[in-house]
């Protein structure tokens, strides 16, 4: 049993191991794709393996679809050589429920794998040919946050995209940069239109996707590049649009359980890799049950009729609120909270966190006390009741073997978004008070303590990476466990960095009291456990 097409010939063998196989003819659905493609996505990690190229079987299984995806990577091109190629760009989707089931199914909707890249000839040629071509409908993207990114925390341009402003078009390097050459290439072949939908786990994502393109497109512009004709292309919403989009499943590492009983079941070649890049992906996708996609239904091409697969397809007030109630509110900031907490008191998952009373105090906080006040019901979501499947159900879900590690990762493109938009929201209302907030500048300062790298017993502890991770410690530099004072002004550059926490800490009025609750992590080992009871304590 092997995860490729030769291999899943034997479909008897497949079934009486319990593992669904796609109904459709995956030949016919990649000539399809080759001949008229429909759907490219940008980010061939395991979210998309494990959501967006299972709502595409879910079509194609219905009959409701004939083309398969086009999977395309933009950072990391060892996905493509050592996961998509050598299993024909299957996937095996193992999904683990609370209860200690887990479901198999053989993802078999995407067409290919392909690098965007200029460096790979041919598969910038496919991509190119997708783009020109007039039937594709949409482009989407989990590029995560820092994909958008083009500016560092002063302003200035990222390495990659001053490359790319100061290359053009022909010569990208940045994932934006990529998208728009990619666009220009549309234009030229006949100014189709098309949607870019933004499937990243971060506030008003289409906005961010529009931004980053057209900051590089009216670049190109200035300096020649590129027409006005073009520039006005992108910036009419009529032919290229940019949906917003509200996503939700968690997809942990590859857990070596599931290889184990994928290995039982008789599946064979499932071990994991770890690319150059550092990416620990595997052959197969383990994600928990729950999984929610809100889209903003402009889509000047047409569309695939999402809402068959269990999509909401909405407005887009609907989606900006049902992001803001997710990303702001009852998962994001509850999972970068756990995330630094874990790493420092040596959590090996975020399922045992919960399992600690004082963690669960933070969160239930965050989310329950902190974040609901200032949350717009979305009306096809009802807060309350996500927020308490979120807590009580998803991140306890002892079989989802996700790391604090992990969602570590990035936590400076996070903050400004998980936490930054709670406190505009505190900020812009009178009757609220921002500087009356305990976990979320808690969550902050503990966030600060954990840059430092070392754990509450007072030992090193790596620190996942972070685009903004060399400055940060550079910015702390001399602060010593043991030694509150060794922090005095050197947070304040920081708390007044709106670009860092979304916001200005000094005017939310919260800059003293974090800094009071990162000097109080810093008395010795332990004093992090003893700050999150100090402060969380009941009045």
């Amino acid at each position: 049993m092997k995860l490729t097409d030769e291999g899943l010939r034997s479909a008897a063998l497949w079934r009486q191991a319990g593992i669904r196989l796609p109904s459709f003819d995956r030949s016919a659905a990649r000539l399809a794709c080759a001949q008229a493609p429909v759907w490219v996505h940008f980010g061939a990690g395991n979210l998309f393996r494990g959501f967006i190229a299972a709502l595409q079987q879910r079509l194609l299984n219905q009959g409701l679809q004939t083309a398969g995806l086009v999977a395309a990577e933009t950072f990391d091109f060892d996905i493509i050589d050592r996961i998509y190629a050598p299993h024909d760009a299957l996937a095996l989707m193992a999904t683990l429920r609370s209860s200690g089931e887990t479901d198999l199914e053989v993802i078999a909707s995407i067409a290919r794998g392909l690098k965007a890249s200029r460096d790979f000839a041919q598969d910038w040629q496919a991509l190119c040919a997708a783009f020109e071509s007039p039937s594709l409908q949409l482009a989407s993207f989990t590029i995560t946050e820092k994909g958008y990114a083009l500016r560092d925390l002063n302003g200035g341009w990222l390495p990659a995209a001053e490359s790319d402003v100061r290359r053009g078009p022909e010569g990208t390097r940045h994932a934006m940069g990529i998208v728009a050459s990619l666009l220009l290439k549309r234009f030229e072949a006949g100014a189709r239109p098309i949607a870019l939908l933004s499937l990243d786990n971060c506030s008003r994502n289409g906005e961010k996707l529009r931004q980053g393109v057209l900051t590089l497109a009216r670049a190109w512009r200035q300096s020649g590049f590129v027409s006005d004709a073009f520039v006005d292309y992108l910036e009419d919403e009529t032919r290229v649009s940019f949906p917003w989009s509200m996503i939700d499943k968690i997809t942990p590492r590859p857990s070596e359980a599931v290889r184990e009983r994928l290995q039982a079941l008789g599946v064979e070649d499932t071990q994991p890799v770890t690319t150059a890049r550092g990416t620990y992906i595997a052959p197969f996708v383990n994600a928990e049950a729950p999984q929610y996609l809100v889209v903003e239904d402009r889509f000047p091409n047409g569309r695939p009729p999402l809402e068959r697969a269990g999509v909401y397809m909405t407005d887009r007030d609907t989606v900006n609120r049902s992001e803001r109630m997710k990303v702001t509110t009852c998962l994001n900031p509850l999972h970068t909270a756990l995330a630094v907490y874990g790493c420092l008191l040596g959590y090996p998952t975020i399922s045992a966190e919960m399992q600690d009373p004082d963690l669960k105090r933070l969160v239930e906080r965050i989310g329950a006390v902190e974040g609901l006040p200032v949350v717009v019901n979305p009306g096809i979501l009802q807060p309350e009741a996500f927020l308490r499947e979120v807590i009580d159900e998803r991140l306890p879900n002892p079989f989802l073997p996700d790391t604090p590690q992990r969602i570590a990762t990035d936590t400076s493109q996070k903050i400004p978004i998980r936490f930054g938009e709670t406190l505009k929201s505190y900020m812009a209302r009178p009757d609220l008070d921002a500087a009356g907030l305990t976990a979320i500048p808690l969550a902050l300062a503990g966030w600060l303590r954990y840059l430092l790298g070392i754990d509450d017993q007072g030992l090193p502890m790596p620190v996942s990476a972070d685009p903004m991770l060399e400055p940060l410690e550079a910015a702390l530099s001399g602060v010593r466990l043991g030694d509150p004072a060794s922090a005095r002004g050197k947070l304040d550059a920081l708390l007044r960095n709106d670009a860092l926490f979304g916001v200005s800490l000094v005017e939310a009025g919260l800059a003293r009291k974090v800094e009071e609750m990162f000097a109080y992590m810093l008395q010795g080992p332990g004093a992090v456990r003893a700050a999150l009871r100090h402060f969380l304590a009941p009045s």
